[in-house]
């Protein structure tokens, strides 16, 4: 979950301060939830880093494993 929050602190504004701990917590669950609204993510549930979440993600931060 790092690197997930890693990828999160690159989008501008979606994750801000947010900790690198590995733990999918509140805040992190918000992060996912705000990133899935803002680029249209329609694939998963509500703050559920799924399979359509992740390639969105990877897409946008540069490919890989998160």
């Amino acid at each position: 979950m790092a690197a997930l929050q890693e990828r999160l602190l690159r989008i501008p504004d979606v994750y801000r301060d947010g900790p690198t701990d590995g733990r999918y917590d509140a805040t992190l669950r918000a992060a996912v939830a705000r990133f899935q609204l803002w680029y249209g993510i329609r694939g998963d549930e509500t703050g559920v880093y799924g399979d359509d979440t992740r390639q969105a993600l990877e897409s946008r931060t540069g490919g890989g494993t998160a």
